[in-house]
């Protein structure tokens, strides 16, 4: 559409102008795209985890538990203390997925603290784990996080509801989170490879 300046016999095209415009308006979105994301990846690089646990969930009378006798949690979580909650709420809003819970503290601690977690396999696979494959993080956490897409990708399998599977998961669980001593690895290891020695635990 052509329109005349009343101020000028010049020519002035609109559909130029609103594309111009519509062009600095798309870099500056994609400008603040990109410092929240620098800004979760620093945050998460910081005072995020993403850990896998085994709980003991034998048969029992009247109860069915698991074939393995193992149930397998996944959860990657933040946490911050009650000045802080805040931040929570925007990475739960910005994920789309998750909850923030308080852990209350009855110590000397002055607050309580509060975790953003996501533990439901479906949104870990869907959400978290493609938004760090796609912007990864910087620190010695980044390992983690890999290893932990990796014991992902074994329990969307349902490798973990096997003997070989489940012992997969845990040998790949005992490397993360600066590899501490976890009394639920070393059981399932003991029973499961009684022939292990130390270092091949």
């Amino acid at each position: 559409m052509l329109r005349y300046s009343l101020y000028s016999e010049d020519q002035i095209r609109e559909p130029d102008l609103l594309e111009s415009y519509s062009s600095d308006n798309s870099s500056a979105a994609e400008n603040q795209q990109e410092r929240l994301v620098g800004w979760i990846t620093g945050f998460v690089d910081g005072e995020g985890c993403f850990s896998i646990n085994f709980i003991r969930q034998p048969h029992r009378p009247g109860r069915r538990g698991y074939t393995t006798g193992f149930q397998v949690a996944h959860e990657f979580a933040v946490a911050q203390g009650a000045k802080s909650v805040d931040t929570l709420h925007m990475l739960a809003q910005f994920f789309g997925v998750g909850a923030v819970y308080i852990n209350k503290r009855y110590d000397n601690h002055k607050e309580h603290m509060y975790r953003f977690c996501v533990r439901k396999r479906e949104d870990l696979i869907r959400r978290i784990i493609p938004f760090f494959e796609c912007y990864p993080l910087k620190t010695s956490k980044r390992g983690d996080f890999k290893k932990f897409a990796q014991c992902m990708k074994l329990v969307q399998t349902n490798s973990h509801l096997t003997k070989s599977g489940l012992i997969e998961l845990v040998r790949i669980a005992e490397t993360m989170n600066h590899c501490k001593p976890r009394t639920d690895i070393i059981r399932i290891l003991r029973d499961y490879t009684p022939n292990a020695g130390p270092r091949d635990r």
